[in-house]
């Protein structure tokens, strides 16, 4: 339930035709100065725990800067591991692993194979962790659930800013596909994603195309 805005934009220009279609070069730009404001609640919300006998985890800070073409997620945190165990009838939670660590991760944007959906690969970075805490995060289950949080939550953020269906009338999108999509650097260290493509529309369907094109520029202005 964490609301962060983000901002799109795309500009479609004429590219190329042939005896079928005609094919215009689209270029995406998505915001996303709102996801790195809100990055901390909004992955608080889905690694925070906290199990009397089993891990308890709280997101202190993370950030989002950029490093074009990619980006740099950077978590902040505090773990602990506890077992419970029964003494003179009575459970009791031991403290098994405690300690603070700081996340990087290297996020780079790519296109699926399908021309229409965003990935995102992580690749973590060096992290500082106390004692035994470092071991986990590079090792074991806990590094790699954390990995993949902080970038199903980026992405599930950044593809919604990067919509197709958000920029582009309905007419538009079944011919629509992505070429490629990469992180900038907006000024300021503000993050924007960027999507290159292509809107390739038969002949038949053109007039209703830029019609509606046109229509939602209009409308945009």
């Amino acid at each position: 339930d964490q609301q962060a805005y983000i901002v799109a934009s795309a500009t479609v220009s004429m590219s190329s035709k042939n005896s079928a279609s005609e094919i215009f070069r689209l270029q995406l730009t998505a915001d996303l100065t709102g996801l790195q404001e809100n990055l901390t609640p909004l992955l608080a919300a889905q690694l925070n725990k906290d199990d009397k006998c089993g891990e308890r985890i709280a997101i202190q800070q993370a950030t989002l800067t950029p490093a074009p073409p990619a980006a740099i997620a950077t978590v902040q945190l505090h773990y602990e591991r506890f077992a419970c165990v029964k003494a003179f009838g009575k459970q009791q939670a031991k403290r098994l692993v405690a300690g603070n660590a700081l996340v990087p991760i290297r996020l780079t944007p790519a296109v699926e194979q399908d021309n229409t959906q965003l990935r995102l690969n992580p690749e973590v970075g060096e992290i500082q962790a106390d004692g035994s805490l470092g071991e986990l995060l590079h090792n074991g289950s806990l590094g790699e659930m954390i990995r993949e949080k902080i970038r199903d939550s980026i992405l599930n953020a950044m593809q919604k800013g990067a919509n197709l269906s958000a920029t582009l009338p309905p007419a538009a999108q079944p011919y629509a596909t992505i070429a490629s999509a990469q992180f900038q650097d907006a000024g300021a260290q503000h993050l924007a994603v960027q999507l290159v493509g292509e809107i390739r529309v038969p002949r038949d369907q053109l007039q209703a195309v830029t019609q509606q094109l046109k229509s939602r520029a209009a409308t945009a202005r």
